[in-house]
């Protein structure tokens, strides 16, 4: 004879049931937030997920118990341009402390250098201005761009970073570029083992400004 289980019994069973099933919750994080603001050497253009430099940063801040979330706002082929347009996303992630790395790609084509140096002056402006703590990181050119165009380039990084009083890497690439195994066959981006390094060298420049 088979057993009948009362309307209630089956309803709380039911409702057991459904309560399980239903996906835990994932604790928000409060970390406060690190963004790194750039092109495609930030985005990490050419290596697998989870090896661009910010994710090699994350994994540093980690190690050393220094609780950052670093966020990759990179984006391959960006200009300085595009970063001032993209200013209101990086804004909305109300972050403590952003790595700007633009101008490559203005290089690159040949852009124009006071438009360029106009648009890194709004960006840093606008971040730190924002209560952002800014850390600007420079790039330069091959030489056949010509040593006047690359001398004033080089200088945008410079200037900015008297100006508004924030640390500065001269060069993004530091101890990567040139360096048997770091760079990728295109001579412009970093491989997995060179980004370790940028993210080191991003590090050092970064700590000082992060709350233990």
């Amino acid at each position: 004879m088979r057993k009948v289980y009362p309307f209630s019994v089956l309803v709380c069973f039911l409702l057991a049931i459904s309560a399980h099933a239903q996906p835990k919750a994932q604790p928000k994080d409060h970390r406060p937030i690190l963004v790194c603001f750039g092109d495609s050497l930030t985005a990490g253009a050419g290596v697998a997920p989870g090896e661009s430099y910010p994710d090699f940063l994350q994994s540093d801040l980690d190690k050393l118990h220094i609780r950052y979330r670093v966020d990759n706002q990179g984006i391959s082929g960006d200009t300085t341009k595009d970063g001032v347009e993209r200013l209101p996303e990086v804004l909305a992630l109300h972050p403590a402390v952003a790595i700007v790395e633009f101008g490559g790609n203005d290089g690159l084509r040949g852009l124009p250098i006071a438009d360029s140096r106009a648009n890194l002056d709004q960006i840093v402006a606008t971040l730190q201005h924002s209560g952002i703590k800014v850390v600007l990181a420079g790039i330069t050119l091959p030489p056949d761009y010509g040593p006047d165009y690359i001398r004033q380039f080089n200088q945008t990084y410079t200037l900015l970073a008297k100006k508004y009083r924030v640390p500065m890497l001269p060069f993004l690439l530091k101890n990567v570029y040139g360096v048997p195994g770091m760079m990728q066959h295109d001579r412009t981006h970093a491989t997995a083992q060179g980004n370790q390094i940028v993210a080191r060298n991003v590090l050092t420049l970064v700590l000082p400004l992060l709350k233990k």
